[in-house]
């Protein structure tokens, strides 16, 4: 499938009841050939308006992260499980989140990144189910990947979480720091 042909169904997409509250459907921003992948779980008020992802305080947050390892959220891809706002913020119910799923997992096929960056336990969850954020926040792990044998991701707490606990501010930027490191052994062993 081709990026705007993507585009298009996603936002003419009536598949789940989240469509009937959104605003602006917020497929995703950034670079649609970028080697980092950012996966968060939803569009929270101000995306929903904005059309965009992470644009609020989490989304501040997120970006001066990016920009911490050198990088721009231009040369980066961020997005989210769903497509668009649960009410009042909610988890998206797994109806919602199946389908959203093909739009995801096509975004991935086209964008081919060379990791996916998973923010929070929801969207950690989508891809390495069974796992605990709090263990293995940081730690690149290996999957069943959708456009290659073994994908490369990196769970991370949520940006939101540090909005709320200073100490995990700390822990994010730290964990950031992996980023560029996977990226350079990744680029060394292909």
């Amino acid at each position: 499938m081709l990026k705007d042909e993507l585009l298009g169904k996603i936002a003419n997409c009536r598949l789940c009841g989240l469509c009937e509250g959104r605003t602006n459907v917020v497929p995703g921003d950034g670079s649609w050939d970028a080697d980092v992948f950012f996966v968060g779980e939803g569009p929270g008020r101000d995306e929903d308006l904005q059309g965009k992802p992470f644009v609020g305080a989490a989304g501040r947050l997120l970006t001066e992260m990016i920009e911490s390892i050198g990088m721009s959220r231009d040369e980066v891809f961020i997005t989210n499980v769903v497509k668009c706002r649960p009410p009042s913020n909610r988890d998206p119910l797994p109806d919602e989140v199946r389908s959203c799923r093909p739009y995801l997992d096509e975004q991935i096929k086209i964008i081919k990144p060379k990791l996916i960056v998973t923010l929070g336990r929801h969207s950690m969850g989508h891809f390495l189910p069974g796992l605990k954020i709090s263990e293995v926040h940081g730690q690149p792990k290996r999957a069943t990947g959708i456009w290659q044998d073994r994908q490369v991701f990196l769970p991370l707490y949520h940006p939101a979480v540090a909005l709320y606990d200073s100490r995990k501010k700390d822990v994010l930027f730290e964990d950031f720091e992996m980023i560029p490191l996977i990226l350079k052994k990744l680029n060394e062993s292909s």
